[in-house]
């Protein structure tokens, strides 16, 4: 999706295109990173935390009705109130029947050009975690967490058979010639090294469009959502600046077959990893 300043205009095309989506065959249905808005991160400014909401709120109480409705499973990203100065990048988990399975809030925050999450997210605090839906047992990391190969290990051992990342990232337009290509091939290969060494599906719905609230050149988002099976291969993948539903079918079988010819969990040596916890090893 593309979004503009108007949270409801936004949530009334997710709306539109989530039933899109389940009149073709959906069944798990992801947004984007934030997707009720811009990705407002690229400037520090407190008016934007006029964004955010409670979990339950009305936003994760409109699609709990819409997955009643349609008997899909959609995972929500939002802008999460917690209290009065605490907020966090959080994703609703609606299950078919319209409840609310959880929440998962974003664990590693970034800290960069464009990318000022610090400035509005605390570090989530609830784990990594999954949960059993109708359709699937699947798992949900947030944007910056997709670098992060102990977030994806973890999910994968709490039981996910797919890994959704929603997803806000894209290119910064005076660097996108001189790097940008590398910069979107490292960031499809790490989710994609996620689906091998985990023996799981990867799912990565990114937002597309350009947006600059503070001026400047702004960023350009890359778009190219995709899925990945259990051998790293894509599967599925969307354009580059076009909105659209990019609709896979996954078999969940493959998850036993390529977890026994490629048994990474069976060989893990939990014994020897306890320097993990470290920061670093002098």
């Amino acid at each position: 999706m593309r979004c503009s300043i108007n949270p409801l205009e936004n949530v009334d095309k997710a709306e539109a295109m989530i039933r899109q989506a389940a009149s073709e065959g959906a069944n798990i249905i992801c947004l984007q990173e934030i997707f009720n808005t811009i990705y407002f991160c690229q400037t520090e400014d407190h008016g934007y935390f006029r964004f955010a909401e409670g979990i339950p709120g009305p936003t994760t109480t409109r699609m709990g009705k819409i997955a009643k409705e349609l008997g899909v499973v959609i995972i929500v990203p939002l802008f999460e109130r917690r209290a009065a100065g605490l907020y966090h990048n959080s994703a609703a988990i609606i299950d078919a029947d319209g409840s609310c399975l959880g929440k998962y809030r974003k664990m590693h925050i970034p800290d960069d050009p464009l990318f000022y999450e610090k400035f509005y997210f605390t570090p989530g605090d609830l784990g990594f975690r999954s949960w059993k839906t109708r359709f699937a047992t699947i798992g949900v990391l947030i944007c910056w967490d997709q670098w992060y190969p102990e977030g994806a290990r973890l999910t994968a051992l709490s039981g996910a058979e797919i890994l959704f990342y929603p997803t806000a990232i894209g290119w910064h337009p005076s660097e996108k010639q001189a790097y940008g290509e590398r910069q979107h091939r490292a960031w499809e290969t790490i989710q994609r090294s996620h689906a091998i060494a985990n023996g799981c599906y990867v799912a990565v719905p990114n937002r597309t469009g350009h947006e600059a609230p503070a001026g400047g050149d702004g960023i350009e988002f890359w778009g190219q959502s995709f899925v990945a099976d259990p051998s790293g291969e894509i599967i599925g993948k969307a354009a580059v600046d076009t909105e659209e539903i990019l609709l896979v079918e996954i078999d969940l079988g493959q998850l036993e077959q390529q977890r026994t010819h490629w048994p990474f969990l069976r060989d893990r040596r939990i014994d020897a990893y306890a320097d993990i916890n470290k920061r670093y090893i002098d």
